[in-house]
């Protein structure tokens, strides 16, 4: 049924696409098993995530056909004297093995093994198409919402102090440096969770089963789920509405996106120099390309799903999970990408879906069914409150400001409470009662 539900899913984001005049999610991967793909380490991450359930010597035979696969098509391009057009010269073996491992889980396999193998070839297929889903939706996004509310979430951004002001001063004093740092950080996301999504799943090869519940599920879910909102909210952040796009970065940056000047629909080029005024918002047309993606926060809240599944590990584990939020918040307001507000939303956001699929589990059970509704309703009330309350909470910052982070706090402080009570309890092992000693 899920396998049903996502093809359908992907062919209506084809057919979307094809309308506005570009190619879906499905085309964009299929092509990848010959073209050069937009992000070979993507590849190698799925490619990663399925041979977890490999034996050791599978693994070994996986890797080296991958590589040798990648090296056969690199000779290739260079006698053709063929480009990669952009995208990365190598990524087609991991594609190549993932769908070699399919038809052998078809046509070699039985039984529970077939099965095994098939779910590891759908979490590695899963991961690429969620990307290409995420690329596409966004092109939507930009041609189906001409006009967009920055102005409305600026203006209650100044009852949290306009953090992204404020960090992106931060990220800019700190140079080349600090801005490639943490870009590095943001656009490496996916690995960090590929590698706390093998710890996870370490023990899958010798037990033969996947856990009930792991990173992947939340990822996929917030993935599937989050840009949805962006049609109902679309925000292109400070960075587009108050700057001058990409170009703010571009002497600095190592890896610039190529993106059209949009300079010409911003409000006006303040960022992150002048705070905006506080004055009644409206909507304001913007360009067909820049994506609206902002509210809420999706790499917040990927960021924080890989912190809230790091507490388990490892003292190692527990490190980067931590450095990676921290890290990833930096980025999303130094750069201008996100608004404060955008932030507090995607932890409401990403600890509800987690709260969902854990009650899910549970067999929604009233714990998790309350804990559920109460996150539902206060991410709908921060999206009504930046919506329709903005002027009012920009006016009294020292009292909204505060309600909303208490909102947040609220919401986190439910879920650990509630969690901690689904967590087994250890029963204390049983000590032997003393003996009279025989004199």
């Amino acid at each position: 049924m899920a396998g049903v539900v996502t093809l359908g899913f992907l062919v209506t984001l084809e057919f979307a696409a094809r309308h506005y005049g570009f190619a879906g999610p499905v085309t964009n991967q299929v092509r990848e098993v010959v073209y050069a793909p937009k992000s070979g380490g993507l590849l190698y991450a799925a490619m990663a995530l399925m041979m977890v359930v490999l034996t050791w010597r599978e693994r070994l035979i996986a890797v080296s056909a991958a590589i040798g696969v990648d090296i056969a098509f690199f000779v290739v391009r260079w006698a053709a004297g063929a480009d990669t057009a952009g995208g990365h010269p190598f990524g087609n073996g991991a594609l190549w093995v993932i769908l070699g491992l399919a038809v052998i889980a078809v046509t070699r396999r039985t039984g529970r093994e077939r099965v095994l193998l098939l779910k590891g070839v759908a979490l590695a297929l899963l991961l690429m198409a969620g990307r290409k889903t995420g690329d596409t939706w966004l092109l939507i996004t930009s041609k189906t919402r001409p006009t967009v509310l920055d102005q409305y979430v600026a203006t209650a951004d100044h009852a949290l102090g306009n953090p992204s002001w404020l960090a992106g001063r931060i990220v800019t004093a700190t140079g080349p440096v600090g801005f490639n740092f943490l870009d590095f950080v943001y656009g490496n996301l996916a690995v960090a969770a590929v590698i706390a999504a093998l710890y996870q799943l370490r023990h899958v090869a010798v037990e033969r089963r996947f856990p009930r519940h792991h990173l992947v599920r939340t990822f996929l879910v917030i993935g599937l789920v989050g840009p949805a909102f962006y049609m109902i909210y679309p925000v292109v952040g400070p960075l587009f509405a108050y700057g001058t796009g990409t170009e703010h970065w571009a002497d600095v940056s190592l890896w610039a996106p190529d993106m059209p000047p949009s300079e010409a629909w911003a409000v006006a080029d303040i960022w992150p120099r002048t705070l905006p005024p506080v004055d009644t918002p409206h909507p304001m047309s913007f360009d067909g390309i820049t994506p609206r993606n902002c509210m809420p926060s999706l790499h917040t809240a990927w960021a924080t799903a890989i912190f809230i599944h790091s507490r388990k590990g490892p003292r190692p584990l527990r490190f980067a999970g931590t450095f990676w939020l921290v890290a990833t918040l930096a980025a999303t307001l130094g750069f201008g990408y996100h608004y404060g507000a955008d932030l507090i939303a995607g932890v409401v956001f990403v600890i509800t879906i987690e709260a969902a699929l854990r009650a899910y589990d549970r067999g929604w059970d009233r714990s998790g069914l309350r804990l559920v509704a109460y996150g539902a309703t206060v991410f709908a009330a921060l999206l009504l409150s930046y919506r329709f309350l903005p002027l009012a909470m920009a006016e009294h910052p020292w009292v909204s400001g505060p309600l909303l982070l208490l909102a947040m706090v609220s919401v986190i402080y439910g879920y650990v409470r509630t969690t901690a009570r689904w967590e087994p309890k250890t029963e204390p092992a049983p000590r032997p009662e003393p003996q009279p000693e025989l004199i």
